[in-house]
């Protein structure tokens, strides 16, 4: 008999998770509650909605998130393919035309012959071998049965959704294309930047700060604190005068094509779909009613008649206290066939949520076939992100992206920060390699590397071009 699987959530950690445990032989229920329920985050019923940013993040190897994508590849990851075959320009990140990359995640899970896709609510945890994976919106009623189960009280921050602006909307004789540091040799950059004058900026941060604000739901009162890399602008704003400029409004890089000059500020968007005709506000997550945003994002050059297809909004996002209650293998400390992975668990990031689902999708599949669960090395970028996630002071414990900050340090003193990065990366694909060979798991050693090597020709592109603006 065909071993069974329950997993709660079609995002991304649900499908990576029910993709991977089909594919090594499991029969799978895939729960998603839209349509019959939705969210307030999320526009379609599509599986592995992004509702924030479209950008997946950097996929230069010597550079965290792109170390992670490096070692998803080379373990077979559905939603980095996916990802890749409705990319969209932005420079050395993996941005997706978000709507193109939901349908192809929904039809490969949808296709599957292993998998189940059941389109109803899940009020409470099954018996059986499950993984939850309901994600930061996880409903009432399961989030109250998650609660019952575990004795533990729930913890919330904020995550965001960036306004989008049609790209017809966007006055180009002020706004223009470019990378940061772009050695020229392409004809455009990746990016549409709308620069400002000092003047024009301290205008913008005055109605920024100025701007009224939702009003907070009651239980959002009670619980509200903001994750600390997902702040609205204008809460940025109001703790610093600058700091906006020397954030997600940085000029560093980019020089006015009208002046010749480095803007004062800048504000960048970024493209979201394939058609090009969406761009996103990068990193302008804010708490502003609707209208105050229209009347304040109009302040920006460039953007006076913009049309905004969708604003800013920030949701409360739901994860449990992962260091005390789950082992670095994802399993749940009082029932080792009950999995939970993705942002639930307090890892933060589009591909530590689908790298969380592919743990735990494997690691069902090798307890329902009589092996043991892996846990990952902690010299790899995913076993460090579940070993942090689990292991963690359990007060005060906050969501983490990844970073080299959890790696172990190198045997020997690297002084220089790219030497650094470089050995953290090689060490960990070799680590990986070598797991993985060990204990009889797929790895695709040329997917992996093909990574670190396309991504070290985009690391020396950027050494060259930032030398030559020097």
């Amino acid at each position: 008999m065909t071993p069974e699987l329950t997993i709660i959530g079609g995002g991304l950690a649900g499908t990576e998770a029910a993709w991977q445990a089909a594919e090594a032989g499991l029969q799978v229920r895939l729960y998603e509650m839209r349509p019959q329920r939705t969210t307030e985050a999320h526009l379609t019923d599509r599986l592995a909605e992004l509702v924030c940013s479209n950008s997946l993040g950097s996929v230069i190897v010597d550079k965290a998130p792109g170390l992670l994508k490096a070692e998803l590849r080379g373990l077979g990851s559905m939603i980095l393919a996916c990802a890749t075959a409705a990319a969209v320009p932005a420079g050395s990140s993996l941005a997706v035309d978000r709507d193109e990359f939901a349908a192809q995640v929904t039809a490969r899970i949808s296709q599957h012959p292993r998998i189940e896709l059941v389109r109803e609510e899940v009020t409470a945890i099954p018996a059986g071998a499950c993984i939850v994976a309901s994600g930061p919106l996880t409903s009432p009623a399961l989030t109250a049965d998650i609660g019952r189960l575990t004795g533990q009280r729930y913890l919330y921050f904020y995550d965001a959704v960036s306004p989008i602006a049609s790209y017809d909307s966007i006055d180009m004789t002020i706004a223009f294309r470019a990378s940061r540091y772009e050695n020229g040799e392409q004809e455009e950059g990746d990016y549409l930047n709308c620069p400002m004058t000092e003047a024009e900026y301290h205008t913008f941060v005055d109605a920024l700060v100025s701007g009224e604000q939702i009003t907070l739901r009651e239980f959002e009162q009670e619980d509200a604190h903001f994750f600390e890399g997902c702040l609205p602008v204008e809460v940025m704003a109001r703790r610093s005068r600058d700091a906006l400029r020397f954030g997600p409004m940085r000029p560093v890089g980019l020089r006015d094509p009208r002046t010749g000059q480095r803007p004062y500020a800048v504000v960048q968007l970024r493209q979201d779909n394939l058609a090009g005709t969406l761009f996103n506000l990068v990193g302008f997550q804010t708490n502003l009613r609707w209208g105050e945003q229209r009347r304040v994002l109009r302040l920006i050059p460039g953007l006076a008649q913009a049309e905004f297809l969708r604003y800013g909004m920030m949701h409360r996002n739901t994860y449990i206290n992962a260091p005390e209650l789950l082992n670095p293998t994802l399993q749940y400390r009082g029932r080792a066939d009950l999995f939970f992975a993705g942002q639930i668990t307090g890892v933060e990031g589009y591909v530590g949520n689908a790298a969380t689902g592919l743990l735990a999708g494997v690691n069902a599949a090798r307890l329902l076939r009589g092996s043991q669960p892996l846990i990952l090395p902690t010299t790899t970028m995913l076993g460090a992100l579940c070993h942090y996630v689990t292991h963690a002071e359990a007060k005060g414990f906050q969501p983490m992206k990844a970073n080299f900050g959890l790696l172990p340090a190198p045997e020997s003193n690297i002084r220089n920060k790219r030497d650094r990065y470089q050995y953290y990366s090689q060490r960990a694909l070799t680590a990986l390699r070598r797991f993985a060979r060990d204990r009889g798991l797929a790895y695709d050693r040329q997917a992996a590397e093909f990574t670190a090597e396309q991504s070290v020709r985009l690391a020396e592109s950027a050494d060259a071009t930032i030398g030559e603006s020097h």
